[in-house]
């Protein structure tokens, strides 16, 4: 080792100055080798190391049946598959960080193990920095964009906030977490494209090793953007690295079509409803279309096809030919050519199966990676779950799977489609698994600092968030119209004679701080309290509210609005916190049958506004707005005289699914806890009881009904204690609890 007398100097200045020294004289100094190693700024090996116990939310056993309700054949079918036993399915809601890290040991990692680990992860983490969070929603005919919440913000923010370097902070330490709980002869495949896959790759290299490389997939999943008129060629590919974390992983061979074009086949009705079938192998020469069932050809311009060959794949089964789509050839079938990582035979999203998620993905191509990288009864993960397609496809293709979002909508959607795949299952007469609903650190969330990562605590850092909290908290007393309360109490302010709690800006309140509220109201003697947050952990309603009137403190929930961060509107009162949706059921008892109707639903949301939108619509145009919890379409014509279309005409255009526990006190919430003596784990009753979704009714993009009454549930005598649970059109739940005298 030489150093000059100028890096002698630089390195004495450094130490005694307690800085650290630059990255050249880790080489130096060290002699490490000089392996090539991405770096940016805020680079850290440090990993979250939070361990939260998970607790189920709800559990969905069986889909309920597709015959027609008004039929009263029961609630399942009696000639259908079964559901298989032991391993429950895992929908989880949270921070996928914080996630991983609790999966590294507890309960459920010990479920997962015992399952034999998890084989494959498929991730497709939000790559585009542009992206936002906006959600389409369909209101009658109209398209809606929700707004991020803030909890949504924050996760933006925290991936895109300072550009590429948090993006790279906040992806190499999931793939870190990734690695951990990957089973040793498990696979990781990482969607990406061109923005960030040479990052990614030097970042994949670095955590999984460069010898652990063994794919990368060019996917072109559509033609690309041809009206682009820029100098250069068209974007038309995805990009899928593949990675093992040991010698050993599942390798299933998959083929493609010997040739790609042959597959691009085009289809004809004619009068008699007779499909005729053209392919384009030669789209520029003379050639035939056939009629299938009859063998009459027609000029076109196309490749020549022996008819025989199109017979013979309808035969097979390899052709697969329906009303109004286009007739295809199955991707998977013996006699082609083994699959190569230039995959142009699976296609963009297709109409008939989108689900109206911004990256939803075809399943053919999670049917593709699930196919070959691992087997029936796998474990398969995905932590930015999106639209559910990974989950679903593994449902179908009979993995386990586990899977992941911090979005209610993403969790909703996910909820939904696994339910709607559950009942095709059942009517194909296959079986199923059934998969709970998870929250995570529900009773322990508590501990963590607010806007913390859950790494080691920096007092330095906690007294400059303990400043930010407090401007935070008058920022929102302000736009409430409320007064500051001085002291270390819960209690941050009052109105009309009602104490105010406000919840963390970047996490959900929980229910430990509720209870925290609620045992000191009681030793202060208060019974009014207002607590304002962005968000509320699922499930928390309305058994902590009847838990707290039953000790004498009257709670009231209300979300903090996106508003108090625009000046404008909280100076013009515009600013209006709105409480929690509340619902109203109807009990139709005869005799020993029940039938739970919805009777009404409120809410209170406010996206916009009519005055600001008017200011808006510079021109002709229109915006949908929500004030007061009405969904308005606002129209300016060219005379510029505004019209208002009120969308949500009556409350249950607000409802996109509910569904029923016909028996809620029957399964109680179990969690496991460490005994702080003893150091084991020791399974302790949380008083409150799971959701077992019975029987349910949800709206699909084909079909916007919902149905406001469920089947007639026939009941033994006795007092019977019902849950009903109802989802919004935004993906946000609430529950009521019903108890019901059925018979004598």
């Amino acid at each position: 080792m030489k150093l000059s007398p100028n890096e002698i100097r630089d390195i004495t200045n450094l130490l005694e100055a307690g800085k650290p020294l630059p990255e050249k004289y880790r080489f130096v100094l060290f002699g490490e080798k000089r392996n090539v190693e991405l770096l940016w700024e805020g680079k850290s090996g440090a990993v979250t190391d939070v361990r939260l116990p998970f607790q189920v939310i709800e559990q969905i056993d069986e889909p309920r049946s597709e015959i027609f309700i008004q039929s009263q054949l029961g609630l399942f079918d009696s000639a259908s598959g079964r559901q298989l036993k032991g391993w429950s399915n895992k929908l989880i809601w949270g921070d996928n960080k914080f996630i991983l890290s609790s999966l590294r040991s507890g309960p459920v990692r010990e479920d997962i193990d015992k399952n034999g680990g998890i084989k494959l992860v498929y991730i497709d983490p939000p790559f585009d920095v542009g992206a936002n969070f906006t959600t389409k929603i369909k209101i009658g005919e109209e398209n809606f964009e929700k707004e991020a919440n803030v909890l949504e913000e924050v996760a933006y923010r925290d991936t895109w906030g300072k550009g590429s370097h948090s993006f790279n902070s906040m992806l190499y330490e999931r793939l870190i977490l990734i690695k951990n709980v990957l089973s040793l002869d498990g696979v990781l495949c990482l969607h990406c494209d061109y923005r960030v896959a040479s990052v990614i790759k030097s970042m994949l290299d670095e955590v999984f090793g460069e010898d652990n490389f063994i794919n990368e997939i060019i996917w072109q999943g559509a033609i690309g953007d041809t009206s682009d008129k820029n100098k250069k060629f068209i974007k038309s590919h995805d990009t899928i690295f593949i990675y093992k974390n040991g010698e050993n992983y599942t390798w299933n061979e998959v083929f493609q079509a010997y040739s790609d074009t042959s597959e691009k086949l085009y289809n004809k009705e004619d009068e008699k409803g007779r499909y005729q079938l053209i392919s384009v192998d030669n789209p520029g020469g003379s050639g035939y279309m056939y009629d299938l069932g009859f063998g009459e050809k027609a000029p076109s311009n196309g490749y020549r096809m022996p008819i025989q060959t199109a017979k013979k794949w309808l035969e097979s089964g390899e052709l697969i030919v329906k009303k109004d789509t286009v007739p295809r050839r199955k991707k998977y079938y013996v006699g082609g050519t083994r699959c190569r990582d230039v995959w142009t035979d699976i296609g963009s999203l297709q109409g008939s199966e989108t689900v109206d998620y911004p990256t939803q993905k075809p399943t053919a191509l999670l049917e593709r990676i699930i196919t070959s990288l691992s087997n029936e009864n796998d474990i398969v993960a995905d932590f930015f779950c999106g639209s559910g397609t990974t989950a679903s496809v593994a449902e179908k293709l009979g993995r386990k799977w586990i899977t992941t979002d911090l979005g209610k909508f993403s969790i909703h959607t996910t909820k939904k489609r696994l339910i709607q795949v559950q009942r095709d299952l059942k009517k194909e007469n296959k079986n199923w698994r059934a998969f709970e609903l998870l929250n995570l650190g529900k009773y322990e969330r508590g501990m963590l600092i607010a806007s913390h990562t859950g790494l080691e605590s920096d007092k330095y850092i906690d007294q400059i968030q303990a400043i930010k909290d407090k401007q935070f908290e008058r920022l929102i007393l302000n736009a409430y119209g409320a007064s500051e309360l001085k002291g270390d109490s819960l209690f941050v302010g009052s109105k009309n004679n009602r104490l105010i709690a406000i919840g963390p800006l970047n996490l959900p309140v929980t229910r430990v701080f509720v209870e925290t509220i609620v045992k000191e109201s009681q030793l202060i003697k208060s019974t009014k309290v207002d607590v304002l947050a962005f968000e509320y952990e699922m499930g928390l309603f309305p058994n902590i509210q009847d838990e707290a009137r039953k000790l004498g403190v009257d709670l009231s929930f209300k979300y903090i609005p996106r508003d108090i961060f625009d000046k404008r509107a909280v100076e013009t009162g515009q600013v209006k916190f709105h409480e929690v949706a509340y619902i109203e059921v109807k009990s139709h008892v005869k005799s020993n049958s029940l039938v739970i109707e919805l009777i009404d639903y409120s809410v209170g949301y406010q996206q916009d506004s009519i005055s600001s939108a008017e200011k808006d619509l510079n021109k002709a145009g229109s915006k949908v707005v929500i004030e007061n919890g009405q969904v308005i379409k606002l129209e300016k014509n060219k005379e510029g005289i505004f019209t208002r279309t009120i969308l949500t005409k009556h409350w249950s255009d607000w409802i996109d699914y509910w569904s029923i526990d016909w028996d809620f006190s029957n399964r109680k919430e179990i969690i496991s806890v460490k005994n702080k003596s003893t150091n084991e784990l020791e399974t302790l009753w949380t008083g409150d009881f799971i959701f077992e979704n019975e029987w349910q009714s949800f709206r699909t993009r084909k079909d916007r009904r919902i149905e406001l009454k469920s089947i007639d549930k026939e009941f033994s005598d006795g007092i019977k204690k019902i849950a009903v649970k109802v989802v919004d059109i935004f993906g946000n739940d609430t529950m009521k609890i019903v108890e019901v005298k059925v018979g004598k």
